[in-house]
C-alpha cells in the first residue's frame, strides 16, 4: 500500500476522452470561437509572447490568432495542426475577404496567412472574430 507522501508525489494523468475534441469542421468553428471568447483574439502572430521569453503561462490558456484557435481546438496546442484544422482554415478561407478579395493561392500556409490577415485588421475585436466563427459553423450545418 502507498503511504501518504508517495501518493502525493504521483502524478495521474487526467482521462481525455475522445468526444473532448470537435469530429467536424462546424465543431471546430464553436470550439475555436469558445476559445477566442474566454482568452481573446490576439494579432501579429499565433499567441503572445510565442518564445516565453516573459510569460509561463500555457500558450493554450494566452490569447491567440484565429488560426491558432482552430489548431488549438482540434489539436489541444495553438501550434500544431491536424487535417481537421487545415480543412477548417481552408473553408474558412474562403468566407472571408480582406480588402474585397479573397486568398490569392490555395496552399495552407496561403491560406492561414488570409485567415491571420482578416483577424489582423485593426479594428477586428474579439467578438467580431467568435461571430465569424459561429455563423461559418451555421452555414456549414446548413450546406450540410
Amino acid at each position: 500500500m502507498a503511504t501518504s507522501s508517495q501518493t502525493r508525489s504521483r502524478v495521474i494523468p487526467l482521462h481525455q476522452s475522445p468526444q473532448a475534441r470537435p469530429a467536424t469542421v462546424p465543431g471546430v468553428y464553436r470550439a475555436a470561437a469558445r476559445l477566442l471568447a474566454v482568452n481573446g483574439l490576439y494579432k501579429g502572430d499565433f499567441v503572445p509572447d510565442a518564445f516565453d521569453r516573459e510569460m509561463d503561462v500555457p500558450h493554450h490558456l494566452r490569447p491567440m490568432s484565429i488560426v491558432a484557435a482552430l489548431k488549438c481546438a482540434t489539436s489541444g496546442d495553438p501550434h500544431r495542426t491536424t487535417l481537421l484544422a487545415d480543412e477548417a482554415i481552408a473553408v474558412l478561407a474562403l468566407r472571408l475577404e480582406v480588402d474585397g478579395d479573397g486568398p490569392r493561392y490555395g496552399g495552407i500556409f496561403d491560406l492561414e496567412a488570409h485567415v491571420d490577415a482578416w483577424g489582423d485588421v485593426e479594428s477586428r475585436t474579439t467578438e467580431s472574430a467568435v461571430a465569424v466563427l459561429e455563423a461559418a459553423a451555421d452555414a456549414c450545418e446548413v450546406a450540410a
